[in-house]
């Protein structure tokens, strides 16, 4: 049985994924793989393609979601990223970007419990162009 962590990230990984489709982005790749690290969902709009990084916090966990997209997780992302257009032609001369979308729920999840996250309050948040290319250029 997966943790509460797990299910909490599964399902701000859904809840994103529906996010991004109902705002006209086409799914290309959940949960893409490899040896720098995983992207959790990877989009198209158009000839802009995105790289979306999602994280959820529980009032319990400390700092906010966005929080802990540290600078060394930007390198991991750019360089899966990079690996990813390595092998998808078809896409490299698509504008690229990095976006977080982050789920902060307001009040303690009980870990032991079988939950239904959508009946939690949460804040939203949506960053687009958080961090670029250029690692040195971070707008988190």
């Amino acid at each position: 049985m997966a943790s509460q962590r797990a299910r909490l990230g599964q399902w701000a990984e859904q809840q994103a994924a529906v996010l991004l489709e109902q705002q006209g982005y086409q799914i290309l790749a959940a949960n893409y793989h490899c040896r720098y690290g995983e992207i959790d969902l990877i989009v198209r709009q158009d000839q802009q393609l995105v790289f979306v990084e999602v994280k959820a916090r529980s009032f319990s966990d400390y700092g906010r979601a966005v929080e802990v997209v540290s600078i060394s997780k930007q390198q991991k992302l750019i360089k899966t990223a990079l690996t990813y257009l390595s092998n998808s032609a078809q896409l490299q001369d698509f504008y690229c970007r990095f976006d977080v979308i982050c789920f902060d729920f307001t009040e303690q999840i009980a870990k032991t419990v079988q939950q239904d996250f959508s009946n939690f309050t949460y804040d939203l948040q949506w960053i687009e162009n958080a961090f670029t290319f250029d690692s040195e250029f971070i707008n988190l």
